[in-house]
């Protein structure tokens, strides 16, 4: 059977396979917002796009969740509650600016026992390894998951990552905590961000930035300042 994709089309399906799980509602949000009824021509484009075998779906949810063909996870997992807060996550930064080089569920240093960020990206021009800690932990785990951090900043194997420019230094990515708790966790060597989300991440940006411009002292990494390019 021969049929034509649109670019949207390629899009969705990419976006799927990139996250894992996308709900109905991200997908009107990404795609159809502009529409007169966006609802509607999102239904209509997904149906088309599951009948011709190119998508999964479930329909444990509400509204409906939209997975890879291969996607390797059962239809009533949990674990499609944490694909879509890691998409959550990247929505709330399409809102400011799109992000680039996006991996979901990262494995930098190829290896098991390494650190697993949910995300990377860059945003605003600077690299960030995101965890979303749905969960509460003890601050022992949490501090063993920044050591782990430590380890591979000082294995110096991240400047050969290929989405680093070549053309100047390597960069460290910040570390943000997308986390509801605040813990005690500390490093003298990468930045550590803890916010509940991104809009809470770009309103401490603004309160930084209106510090300097006002002229009042800077705040440091460690007690929550933002020293990152968000502009």
């Amino acid at each position: 059977m021969s049929f034509r994709l649109s670019q949207r089309d390629k899009d969705i399906i990419g976006l799927i396979n990139q996250f894992r799980a996308v709900d109905r509602d991200s997908l009107v949000e990404l795609f159809f917002k502009q529409l007169k009824s966006p609802v509607n021509a999102c239904n209509s484009v997904m149906v088309r796009l599951y009948r011709l075998g190119l998508i999964e779906r479930t329909q444990q949810y509400s509204p409906t969740v939209y997975l890879p063909v291969d996607a390797k996870i059962k239809k009533n997992s949990q674990k499609i509650l944490h694909f879509l807060s890691i998409l959550d996550i990247y929505k709330q930064m399409c809102t400011y600016s799109t992000p680039k080089q996006v991996i979901v569920e990262d494995k930098p240093t190829g290896r098991k026992g390494g650190i697993e960020p949910d995300l990377f990206c860059i945003f605003k021009g600077s690299p960030f390894w995101i965890e979303i800690q749905r969960n509460q932990y003890s601050e022992q785990k949490m501090q063993s998951k920044i050591n782990l951090y430590e380890e591979f900043f000082f294995s110096d194997e991240w400047k050969a990552l290929h989405w680093q420019p070549g053309d100047q230094a390597a960069i460290f990515p910040s570390v943000i905590l997308i986390t509801l708790v605040r813990y005690a966790v500390s490093s003298d060597h990468i930045r550590i961000i803890q916010v509940a989300s991104i809009h809470e991440l770009m309103e401490k940006y603004r309160s930084s930035a209106k510090q300097q411009r006002d002229g009042k002292p800077r705040t440091s990494a460690s007690s929550g300042g933002i020293k990152i390019n968000l502009t």
